[in-house]
């Protein structure tokens, strides 16, 4: 089974990567960009768990480490 995280910044938390990101794309020449927004993700492999627990087992990953959810949003999605 596996399941992907993806990590978010929360609105309203300032981004200075996703604000590079934007202004390298304009220096491009990449025209109509908006507000960049940069996160990270994760994959990860699981061992004999259903979906139920599988996904409980990664939320609490997101809790204690995959994401600082004072500042980030996190989104869990189980493949089997």
């Amino acid at each position: 089974m596996k399941a992907r995280v993806t990590v978010t910044l929360k609105d309203g938390v300032l981004d200075p990567q996703g604000q590079a990101i934007e202004k390298a794309l304009q220096n491009l020449g990449f025209s109509g960009v908006g507000a960049v927004r940069q996160g990270r993700y994760f994959e990860v492999d699981l061992n004999g768990a259903d979906p139920a627990s599988a996904q409980s087992r990664v939320e609490e990953m997101c809790e204690k480490l995959l994401a600082n959810t004072v500042i980030e949003n996190y989104a869990v999605e189980i493949e089997n």
